[in-house]
């Protein structure tokens, strides 16, 4: 039996700065490549200008990416890499920070619209549709407006550092739960 592609997970965020609030989901990814097994086989392909990993899961594999262009541009190689494997929006998982919900809170949301989130947005723009599925990584809003950028920008403070472990266990736990599923669904009937 021929191994079948499962979907491919983007983890969002600027490339060299792996400890930023804004780099969230390239932690998650980081922590979903350990889980399993291919932290180590992490390959730079620049067809995408993305480091791309292949990952095992059942009788199926998951590409695993983290692109190398800024937060602005990551929808680039998330399209690139999609062509390049042969995936539909549908099928691509984008893991992002998300400003509205507090540090620690986890949040699936099927499709829609970016809510403001440049990273997402680019995305939509390049795969032109807004279906992918998308875990939202809660990084807490800063009181004051004008501080929202130094807040997404600037990295994890030491207390919230003793969070993201477990928080990126339960991250990891939801997105391979729902891959999980979504490849175990029968397929949609077409009329």
């Amino acid at each position: 039996m021929a191994t079948a592609v499962l979907p491919q997970v983007a983890g969002l965020g600027n490339p060299g700065l792996p400890s930023t609030r804004h780099s969230v989901g390239m932690a998650v990814l980081g922590q979903l490549a350990r889980r399993l097994g291919v932290a180590d086989s992490w390959a730079r392909d620049r067809r995408c200008a993305a480091d791309l990993a292949l990952a095992s899961l059942g009788d199926a594999q998951v590409v695993l990416l983290r692109p190398r262009k800024l937060m602005n541009a990551n929808g680039r190689s998330v399209a690139r890499a999609a062509e390049l494997f042969g995936l539909a929006a549908e099928e691509i998982y984008l893991v992002h920070d998300e400003l509205d919900k507090p540090l620690g809170k986890l949040a699936l949301k099927l499709g829609g619209s970016a809510r403001g989130h440049n990273g997402v947005r680019s995305c939509i723009s390049c795969l032109n549709s807004s279906v992918m599925p998308r875990l939202r990584v809660g990084i807490g809003r800063p009181s004051h407006p004008n501080t929202v950028e130094a807040h997404v920008l600037g990295c994890f403070s030491a207390a919230e550092q003793e969070l993201l472990p477990l928080l990126l266990e339960r991250a990891t736990d939801l997105l391979l739960d729902h891959i999980r599923e979504r490849s175990h669904a029968p397929p949609a009937l077409v009329p």
